[in-house]
């Protein structure tokens, strides 16, 4: 964790950034429709700050605010049950992470692996090799299909009361499931929702 002086900049940058997808979430989405342009183009690296519920099934939830131009996304991630590889930490797991654009409701998913307890790390899967066989089909055709590439790390964690308090706040649907909160900087590249990825992406 960071000094207190670090912590308290980010909570700010993180409290504005909330408020910004609260907005979003109720379908206020004009200051959305202002960059849209700018915001979907192929290739563009997007940085800002995320807000992620980590629940003790393994599946996360929350959001990405790109700065500064304050465009929320949403964020769900779904464990992918698999056996782990020795070589791999009892803190590593792979997640399907679905990103999902609130005003035009399209959605975009990436497998990306999650390292760390309580404070996680997300990165893209460099490789899937020594997987079952379905596993490795799954990431390598969410890497040909989507070429997102991921990065998060955990800079302020909430947990217990700290948590469900920030969870009735921001996520209250996630209220009472015993849920840790990760905050932190997050970027996104190749993201493009004008894009078609057909009935099959979706669906997978």
């Amino acid at each position: 964790m960071e000094e207190k002086n670090d912590v308290s900049q980010i909570e700010k940058m993180q409290y504005y950034a909330e408020s910004v997808c609260e907005m979003g979430e109720k379908d206020e989405i004009s200051q959305m429709e202002k960059v849209e342009d700018e915001e979907e183009v192929e290739g563009v690296k997007m940085e800002g700050m995320a807000s992620i519920a980590l629940l003790p099934d393994g599946s996360i939830s929350g959001h990405f605010v790109h700065l500064p131009n304050s465009v929320c996304y949403g964020i769900h991630g779904t464990e992918i049950a698999c056996e782990r590889e020795c070589s791999r930490g009892e803190d590593y797991r792979l997640v399907k992470l679905t990103i999902m654009d609130y005003n035009s409701k399209k959605e975009r998913d990436v497998v990306v692996e999650r390292k760390g307890h309580d404070a996680a790390r997300l990165c893209n899967v460099d490789h899937a090799h020594g997987w079952e066989k379905d596993v490795v089909k799954l990431v390598d055709e969410k890497q040909h299909k989507s070429k997102i590439v991921i990065s998060f790390e955990c800079e302020t964690l909430k947990a217990d009361e700290a948590a469900e308090e920030h969870i009735k706040r921001f996520m209250p649907k996630l209220t009472g499931m015993d849920a840790v909160v990760n905050i932190g900087k997050m970027s996104i590249s190749g993201l493009d929702f004008k894009a078609e990825v057909g009935c099959t992406e979706q669906a997978s």
